[in-house]
């Protein structure tokens, strides 16, 4: 896929502002500090446009991104540990179910888990989401750079073993190297062509 353009079309956290609009989107999910805004940076070629920090909870909000002026590219809040009160982890967590839940543009969601963990209970939690809401997913490892070659086939057996699905539908993906970008890309166009 060939971005020729990319904007922040709208900040927003409650469903009432959200964009009204037919764009399909495809949503990116995962717990605090996994990658998915570096994730993002690397796919998209956007390098000040999407802000990243070493510090879990950086994103607050849903993030709509208009790319190609086709489609949106949706960042969601991280869950899990970021340094933000109880209360607002928890508000997190209602906004992306209600996102999952009504977001009838949502073509699909990659699911970003760190690839020195493996899946952890949030991140179960969201899988078994997706699979209520019946939401075509992509399984991506991130930090795929961080692991020993040796590592990784434990790596993938954990993740498969947890999540339910064979090997071959996970990708491992490194925003550092940018390992795993042409395959995430193929899957993301076929859900994009899908409807």
């Amino acid at each position: 896929m060939r971005v020729k353009s990319v904007r922040l079309f709208k900040v927003a956290l409650l469903p009432r502002d959200w964009p009204e609009t037919s764009y399909p989107e495809i949503a990116f999910a995962g717990r605090s500090n996994v990658g998915k805004s570096s994730l993002l940076r690397t796919l998209l070629g956007q390098r000040k446009l999407i802000r990243v920090s070493s510090t879990p909870g950086c994103t607050r909000t849903i993030n709509f991104y208009l790319v190609n002026k086709h489609y949106f590219f949706t960042d969601l809040p991280g869950y899990g540990f970021a340094k933000v009160s109880a209360k607002l982890r928890e508000k997190w967590g209602q906004v992306i179910e209600t996102y999952l839940a009504r977001r009838q543009t949502l073509r699909g969601v990659v699911l970003l888990i760190d690839a020195r963990h493996g899946p952890t209970a949030n991140d179960l939690q969201l899988w078994e989401w997706l699979c209520y809401y019946n939401h075509p997913s992509i399984i991506v490892l991130t930090k795929a750079d961080k692991l020993k070659q040796s590592e990784r086939p434990k790596v993938l057996k954990i993740s498969q073993a947890k999540l339910g699905l064979p090997q071959e539908e996970f990708i491992l993906f490194s925003a550092h190297t940018g390992e795993g970008k042409k395959a995430l890309w193929k899957r993301i166009n076929m859900f994009l062509q899908d409807k």
